[in-house]
């Protein structure tokens, strides 16, 4: 270290003199303490206030350059001295320096520009104002064709300068997105697959990008799916997998890049990986099964890579996902089930799907999993048989082999997402006649969804519940329904409802509210009266903002209130004819003809 300390005094005076000799031995000595150690030669470079000299050593025309730019490449590695470096007034003259014709000068630059950028905002701020990303990816693109170890060794610290000036930051990420760097890294990738070093720079750089929405696009113009689909069949190694999986994640939530990916033949990659790990216990084993399977689910969110591999129902990938709904690890049965929920996003697919047995797979399924089962499967099942319940020709099918008393094993769960699909099956289902009165004079359920109608913590929940009530009713059209639910409850839900902001809920609520009117006004006079009914519907009516659909069944409703004195006197106390009146004119002809009747019963009535 007392050689150290005058080595930097020699230095502030050879560097003065310039005497080029002296100089080199002086950097030759620098690099050796630096090699040794690092943190403590830095200190002492830090405290000598040499810093302030390197500026005016990394002349273009030094044979030195390249040793003083390393000198400032090893001090970078050490977090307390980027800052030093940008203060120094070093960046300007190695982002210059990039320039060079010189390959060791250009290796050393990039290096010293990354490593002082490294999880630094100054650093990084000032390579953007010297214009240092533009002249980089130059380089990258006018280099991209030459295969010498020499070059790709450049083309790697390069790649790693640039992933180092923007890792997590979406402002310079975007600006390296504008000036065109994702095509070349992935000609790059694609020329230099044999070299492991760049690869994996590539790939680090892919996942930063990928991250970004506004990369998406400069991706699905490449041939990126093909160049990571090449390189994902050469893998053998866990870490190396992991790495492009990282990579295909992000990009896959692109629908353009999802169906490239599975004209790349990545789908059968992924099929070989689960067959190979499904028996294993081993950690990496079951996180690759885990991460393929997922990824494998992501493929299938996009319309035409799903109908693609959905083949008409014949496809192999279809035929070997719909093999892991039975299997007994959970993760595959989570993924065959969420596969089949994304399979059963149109009419045709779920028609055949339910035509060839799919629904007594998933309800095996969820048996298994009623007691202490898992509830992300229980999900992705429920998910599963709510999308296939949509067309109208399954319900029927649906409900004749059992699926609504599979599903109600499931009543008693308290997880919401649980909660919240199983009602939305129930929803689906239940348009018969039949079904619905089945469904709605049994107490348990109509309890359990007046429970959950109170559950304001899970939005989702609640709203679904009140449309189950309602459709209850609306499709049961049965007084033993209306009874089971007034004794439960369930009317001052209802009239909530009415108030939602979303139309359909208010326009539900209001067509079930006439329905009880209608069948069983008596039984549901002292509920509707209690949950203040009369007074929303004159707020609805004399709402502007209010759909016409809403103030046409108010106004059914209000006509309904004749048969109880309680809720008319309400009706008299509130001066509806002033409203009601009003409407005859209303641009919508069913309004304008409901408010003549009902001004006509107002009028007649008092």
């Amino acid at each position: 270290m007392d050689n150290l300390s005058d080595t930097l005094k020699k230095l502030k005076i050879t560097a003065v003199d310039r005497t080029e000799d002296s100089l080199d031995g002086c950097l030759d000595c620098l690099l050796q303490a630096l090699a040794q150690n690092n943190t403590e030669t830095s200190e002492k470079i830090q405290g000598s206030g040499i810093l302030q000299l390197f500026a005016s050593l990394l002349s273009p025309q030094s044979s030195c350059t390249a040793k003083v730019a390393n000198i400032i490449a090893e001090v970078a590695k050490n977090e307390f001295m980027r800052i030093p470096c940008v203060d120094a007034g070093l960046i300007s003259p190695l982002v210059q320096l990039l320039n060079s014709k010189d390959q060791e000068v250009l290796l050393q630059t990039g290096r010293a520009l990354g490593n002082i950028c490294y999880d630094s905002h100054e650093g990084r701020s000032a390579v953007d104002q010297a214009g240092g990303a533009q002249i980089v990816i130059d380089h990258l693109r006018s280099l991209c064709s030459v295969t010498d170890p020499a070059n790709e060794k450049l083309l790697t610290v390069f790649c790693g300068m640039l992933m180092n000036y923007s890792n997590e930051n979406d402002s310079l990420q975007a600006q390296l997105i504008n000036m065109g760097v994702i095509p070349t890294l992935v000609k790059l990738l694609g020329i230099h697959c044999q070299n492991v070093a760049l690869t994996e720079m590539c790939l680090v750089a892919f996942g930063n990008l990928a991250e970004l929405e506004s990369s998406k696009e400069q991706f699905a113009s490449t041939n990126i799916a093909e160049e990571l689909v090449k390189l994902f069949k050469k893998q053998i190694e866990h870490d190396k997998k992991e790495m492009i999986f990282e990579v295909l994640a992000p990009l896959a939530e692109n629908d353009a890049i999802k169906l490239q990916l599975v004209e790349a033949g990545l789908v059968e990659c992924l099929l070989e990986i689960v067959q190979q790990k499904v028996d294993s216990d081993k950690e990496d084993d079951i996180a690759e099964l885990k991460t393929a399977s997922d990824l494998m689910v992501l493929l299938l969110l996009g319309d035409e890579s799903m109908q693609k591999l959905f083949e008409g129902g014949k496809g192999n990938v279809f035929q070997r996902v719909l093999s892991w709904i039975p299997s007994n690890n959970h993760q595959l049965q989570l993924a065959g089930a969420l596969a089949i929920a994304n399979f059963a996003r149109n009419d045709g697919n779920c028609i055949h799907m339910v035509e060839n047995g799919i629904v007594e797979k998933l309800m095996d399924l969820l048996d298994r999993h009623v007691e202490d089962g898992n509830v992300t499967v229980q999900h992705a099942a429920l998910s599963a048989l709510r999308n296939l319940a949509i067309p109208v020709i399954n319900k029927a099918k649906m409900l004749s082999s059992g699926v609504t008393e599979t599903v109600l094993k499931f009543l008693k769960s308290e997880m919401p997402p649980v909660q919240f699909k199983l009602l939305g099956t129930l929803r689906m289902l239940i348009d018969a006649q039949e079904a619905a009165e089945q469904l709605g004079k049994n107490v348990k359920l109509v309890e359990r969804l007046v429970e959950w109608c109170e559950a304001k913590d899970h939005a989702g929940v609640m709203g679904e519940s009140n449309r189950l009530l309602s459709a209850l009713i609306r499709h049961s059209k049965s007084k033993d329904v209306i009874k089971t639910i007034v004794q439960s409850g369930g009317i001052k839900h209802l009239v909530t409802m009415a108030t939602s902001e979303h139309v359909i809920m208010q326009n539900e609520a209001l067509v079930a509210l006439a329905l009880i009117s209608a069948l069983e006004l008596g039984t549901a006079e002292k509920d509707l009266e209690s949950a203040k009914l009369v007074q929303i519907l004159h707020k609805l009516l004399a709402d502007e903002r209010s759909a016409p659909e809403i103030k046409y069944n108010s106004m059914v409703l209000i006509c309904a209130f004749m048969g109880s004195d309680a809720l008319y006197k309400e009706v008299q106390d509130l001066a509806f004819l002033d409203v009601v009146s009003k409407l005859r004119s209303h641009e919508n002809k069913s309004v304008a003809q409901q408010a003549s009747l009902t001004e006509q019963r107002l009028t007649v009535e008092s």
